[in-house]
């Protein structure tokens, strides 16, 4: 019986070594998956005005599936709410067992699988070889920050649209006996 990982979304089943391929798909096309989120990102920020009147917070759950559903697919992705995928080659880091964020610990095979599930390659050695291909490649050079838990099952594409949307004016304090 396969062990779970550390970090894994409510429902998601353990690893299981015939869901590589698809993920490693990614790795290997990249630079292609480098273009296509570039424009799908600018969609999403064109996108935030008419996403902020239908209401974010309606939007929250059918966006957070579709994406679930996609990026599980395509990256075995653990939403973790901070996507990296930009930055790391197309490998989610996350379905690292030991959810490193910041590089391969230091128990990698010689033959490049993991330490901890024989079977599997690598997520990091697949990160950089995916990072070697794209444009923005040495973005998987910069640490990434401690992983947020309090975002775990969240949306990415969510924070995209919310970070492209004008901060709210600050409320303007009442004067007495106004």
């Amino acid at each position: 019986m396969p062990t779970p990982f550390a970090f894994e979304p409510p429902g998601k089943p353990a690893h299981r070594a015939d869901r590589f391929a698809l993920r490693f798909w990614s790795t290997a096309h990249a630079r292609g998956m480098e273009t296509l989120y570039a424009v799908f990102e600018r969609t999403l920020t064109r996108l935030a005005p008419l996403a902020a009147r239908l209401g974010l917070a309606r939007l929250e759950r059918p966006v957070t599936a579709v994406e679930r559903g996609l990026k599980g697919a395509l990256f075995d992705c653990r939403m973790c709410g901070q996507c990296l995928l930009s930055s790391t080659g197309m490998s989610c880091p996350m379905n690292c067992p030991k959810s490193l964020r910041n590089g391969p610990c230091g128990g990698v095979r010689a033959n490049g699988n993991c330490e901890v599930h024989a079977e599997m390659p690598c997520v990091w050695v697949k990160a950089w070889e995916g990072s070697r291909a794209m444009e923005g490649g040495d973005a998987i050079l910069v640490p990434a920050p401690p992983i947020d838990h309090r975002l775990k099952g969240g949306s990415t594409w969510m924070a995209v649209i919310r970070a492209a949307l004008p901060a709210a004016p600050a409320a303007s304090p009442k004067k007495p006996g106004a």
